[in-house]
């Protein structure tokens, strides 16, 4: 479901690779559907956030899914009680592939350089550490999602469901699995949607140079898709307004159109939250 939303949205199966690909070389993306972007022009600072943020958040993002798709593939049913099947042989022996999948998920989910510590290290580069950084953006840290440090909700949430789903995976409850995964793309999908909202507004507000607008269409291209697939009057809303070449940028209007499909993502404003003023401790 998660990566046909994007194919269908950009109309290539390689739409992450041809949008960092056209970053490096300065080109067209040349999609086959809609979120076309051209670099031709564009400062080395702006095509530099989209190669590395393209690469996390839309490369190894969509792959994580792909991993935790592929242990729900992997994994095998028919353990009635829970411990063993009906010949007697363990169900954690046969459900090893299927969690071996689930932690290579987990794995282009942090990235190595998170370490082993709880709330992991700021050297980290993929989407567990964006959503640490987003959390002190938006007043989004902790349990309650009302702090601006600790560990971010996103990610207290997200590894609580990532136990669930390798303990029913590894009692073959495999179907069992799936509306677990459907609430940890939910959680995944708010750093995204934060970013954008974080640059649309730098855009606006303070003038933002390459860049932020580098970076509020990167942002913007990581999750459009899924907002397209809600309601794609308002995909089309945030793809005109956060692009590369944007005529002009309003955080108000790309705001509305996120709120308005919240519901629709299986996330709240609440787990959003806002952008954070922490000199003034107020909402800008």
């Amino acid at each position: 479901l998660d990566f046909t939303m994007y194919k269908n949205y950009y109309g290539d199966m390689d739409y992450a690779d041809k949008l960092v690909s056209a970053a490096i070389v300065a080109g067209s993306t040349r999609f086959t559907g809609k979120g076309n972007m051209d670099f031709a022009g564009t400062s080395d600072k702006l095509r530099l956030e989209v190669i590395k943020k393209g690469t996390a958040y839309m490369n190894a993002y969509m792959y994580a899914i792909r991993e935790f798709e592929d242990a729900i593939d992997d994994c095998k049913a028919g353990c009635a009680n829970g411990i063993v099947d009906g010949s007697g042989q363990d169900c954690n022996s046969k459900s090893s592939a299927a969690v071996h999948a689930w932690d290579e998920g987990v794995a282009f989910y942090t990235g190595s350089l998170e370490g082993p510590a709880a709330g992991g290290n700021t050297a980290g580069v993929f989407s567990y550490r964006l959503a640490e950084k987003r959390c002190a953006n938006f007043k989004t840290c902790g349990k309650q999602s009302d702090s601006v440090s600790g560990v971010s909700f996103v990610n207290i949430q997200l590894f609580e469901k990532l136990s669930i789903g390798q303990a029913k995976l590894l009692v073959g409850q495999c179907e069992a699995v799936r509306p677990v995964l459907r609430d940890m793309v939910a959680l995944m999908s708010i750093p995204l949607i934060q970013g954008t909202l974080r640059y649309a507004y730098k855009i606006d507000k303070m003038a933002g140079g390459g860049k932020e607008k580098g970076e509020g269409a990167i942002f913007a291209a990581a999750i459009i898709p899924r907002v397209h697939h809600c309601n794609s009057a308002d995909g089309d809303i945030i793809m005109k307004q956060m692009k590369i070449g944007a005529l002009s940028t309003s955080f108000a209007v790309v705001r509305a159109a996120f709120e308005k499909n919240y519901a629709c993502m299986n996330i709240t404003c609440q787990e959003v939250g806002g952008i954070w003023n922490v000199a003034e401790n107020k909402y800008y």
